[in-house]
């Protein structure tokens, strides 16, 4: 059965499917009970967190938020266009199979500098054939960029750069017509985070999976949209979080990264967090230009609930 699921689409800095069955643990006892039916996750990203809760629960309806208009207009297409997708991202899977490494590399470089001409083009307020053309790009060097990083510059440009992957799996049309059907539960909005407040009530799990907070001076990943998430961002959405927790009786989940990994003293989300519950998780580190940096760390799960059934 597990097979047949649908699993997230987008490579993703930070992604949660490795963490999941530890975060399956922290989910809220209502949703085991099936008294959640609407899920909220306002930073969207990869999405492995939605795709697991919503083909394993109940859930009868869902809002996917981004800030990031790319996200946005992927999930939209996959949603709503998924089988004109595909036959795009044939035409990309079957030319790169046939160069060989330095005629991908440049191929590569040449998509990703028509993706960026073509920005200024863009309607992204109405789903066009135009919105096409570019989720089968982005899927394209997704697939193919060095570690699946997403990051923009700050003119609003895709600049990472060119990975070198023996045989990348640029078309998985099978996994996109299930992750298709699954999103038709969801309204994908494009947005800020606070713009999920009208849709979070009591029936609601909502999970929050921000730019995580860098734990040193090289592993800041947070510009994966134009502008970034400083501490000030950090403390806004811990107001909020704090906000929907008096106002709605929703239950909630937040994820963000453990300070203590580099800074015993540092307390930021501790302090910011006090009302709630802290619980810490283990997650191996795989984006570092060095490997020898690269391994298990810990990472902050906050919940307004008690994870264990009363």
């Amino acid at each position: 059965m597990g097979a047949s699921k649908a699993r997230p689409f987008l490579k993703w800095a930070g992604g949660k499917t490795q963490l999941l069955p530890q975060l399956r643990a922290l989910y809220p006892p209502e949703l085991h009970a099936g008294e959640l039916t609407k899920y909220v996750e306002p930073f969207l990203g990869g999405g492995a967190v939605f795709f697991d809760v919503a083909q394993t629960f109940p859930i009868r309806e869902a809002l996917l938020c981004d800030v990031n208009v790319e996200v946005v207009l992927i999930y939209t297409v996959v949603q709503r266009r998924v089988d004109a997708l595909i036959e795009h991202l044939e035409h990309y899977a079957r030319r790169y199979a046939r160069l060989n490494e330095e005629q991908r590399k440049a191929y590569y470089y040449q998509v990703r500098a028509a993706l960026n001409r073509q920005r200024k083009q863009i309607d992204y307020r109405r789903l066009s054939d135009a919105w096409i053309e570019r989720a089968a790009m982005l899927l394209f060097l997704n697939r193919t960029c060095y570690n699946g990083l997403f990051r923009l510059n700050r003119r609003g440009d895709f600049n990472t750069p060119f990975g070198r992957y023996g045989n990348p799996r640029i078309l998985d049309a099978e996994n996109l017509q299930r992750a298709s059907r699954v999103l038709q539960v969801a309204e994908i909005r494009q947005g800020d985070f606070e713009c999920s407040l009208d849709a979070i009530d009591v029936h609601t799990f909502a999970y929050f999976d921000p730019p995580y907070r860098p734990i040193s001076k090289t592993s800041n990943f947070t510009s994966y949209a134009e502008g970034g998430f400083d501490d000030r961002e950090q403390t806004r959405l811990a107001r909020y979080f704090a906000q929907l927790h008096a106002q709605t009786g929703a239950r909630l989940m937040l994820s963000n990264s453990d300070p203590a990994n580099t800074n015993p003293n540092d307390a930021f989300f501790d302090d910011l967090y006090r009302p709630f519950k802290i619980h810490r998780v283990v997650a191996q580190r795989a984006i570092n230009s060095k490997t020898s940096k690269r391994g298990a760390i810990r990472e902050l799960v906050i919940t307004n609930y008690d994870p264990k059934p009363n």
